[in-house]
């Protein structure tokens, strides 16, 4: 991302502004969708047992499903075939690092952290967990250039916005904590998948710019987090654990396309907004999704509190603390 050029604010601040608010409000619609993935993902992963066994069978068949269809978009688009040259040609000379494809890493530790925690924990303190190791790692991730926007200094702005982010859930969920099963160990693990989501969206960033093409993006992660996912499988299978009856509601299975909805749109908008931004912007969408959830389907008959209310709004503030501008230094140019 060039960032506008000195003494010329009037001609290119304001369509950079605009991008970036068209992309915070694309964002925010994607982490919305999150919102519902985890309910999703983790109700499958009830409805197979629970447990490591449950939570990685969940992970595998979203994955599998998020797989086929983005493979079936690969194979009727001539400019993604292309792009998949395109990709396999820069790895081959080295033009793109062979560990910047490895994002559906990050993807699929965090999705078995999502279908194994959900049932335990609860969503409100996975997105907790989840949030806190993402934003945290975003500063770091945006502060090494590793998303194709190369580096950005973590300014004071930057580091009170990620801080209000997380406040911000935790006010969300403040009267739910005494509710809720608490497990250190899956605490940890949440934080550490939310970690590497953050780096997951700035590598699989990288690979979309190197493609010339998001949804090849899409497809290299998919590739790599279904790979990881089916070793996970097969190693709890060489235990000894059985395999789990799968159920019939069709809605069980949504989480795939969800997931591939938020690769895709992620590998777009980490170029506009940084990993930091996007991180904000998707998690005040599924904050607010969430909110909509309750309402439209409560948990066990209880919709949103007010808490939950007052951690929506201070996870916009954030949003608009970390996308607005600073003010101009004073002898503005006309």
């Amino acid at each position: 991302m060039v960032s506008p050029v000195p003494g010329s604010a009037s001609e290119s601040a304001s369509p950079h502004s605009r991008s970036r608010l068209i992309g915070g409000i694309a964002a925010g619609f994607v982490g919305a969708a999150v919102a519902g993935q985890s309910r999703i993902n983790g109700s499958l992963s009830g409805r197979l047992g629970g447990g490591l066994t449950g939570g990685s069978t969940a992970a595998a068949i979203s994955t599998s499903i998020g797989m086929a269809l983005v493979t079936a978009l690969v194979l009727s688009r001539p400019t993604s075939r292309a792009a998949l040259r395109t990709l396999g040609r820069q790895l081959r000379t080295g033009s793109l690092p062979w560990w910047q494809t490895l994002g559906g890493l990050g993807g699929a530790v965090f999705l078995v952290a999502q279908s194994t925690s959900v049932p335990v924990l609860g969503v409100a303190i996975f997105s907790v967990c989840a949030v806190g190791g993402q934003t945290a790692a975003s500063l770091l991730v945006d502060r090494y250039g590793l998303g194709p926007a190369g580096r950005q200094a973590v300014t004071l702005r930057r580091a009170a916005a990620a801080a209000l982010a997380t406040v911000a859930v935790l006010v969300a969920v403040a009267d739910q904590w005494s509710s809720a099963t608490f497990s250190l160990a899956l605490v940890l693990f949440v934080t550490a998948a939310g970690a590497l989501g953050a780096a997951q969206q700035g590598v699989n960033g990288r690979v979309a710019v190197a493609a010339g093409d998001p949804i090849v993006a899409g497809w290299v992660n998919f590739l790599v987090a279904l790979t990881t996912l089916l070793l996970i499988v097969a190693g709890d299978r060489l235990l000894g654990h059985g395999v789990p009856a799968l159920p019939g509601s069709a809605w069980l299975y949504l989480g795939g396309p969800v997931g591939l909805l938020f690769i895709v749109s992620a590998a777009v908008l980490v170029r506009v907004l940084g990993v930091l931004l996007l991180g904000l912007a998707t998690v005040a969408g599924q904050v607010i999704g969430s909110i909509l959830l309750d309402w439209v389907a409560p948990v066990g008959g209880r919709g949103p509190s007010g808490w939950t209310f007052a951690g929506a709004a201070l996870t916009l503030v954030a949003v608009v603390v970390a996308v607005g501008r600073p003010p101009r230094a004073v002898g503005r140019r006309r």
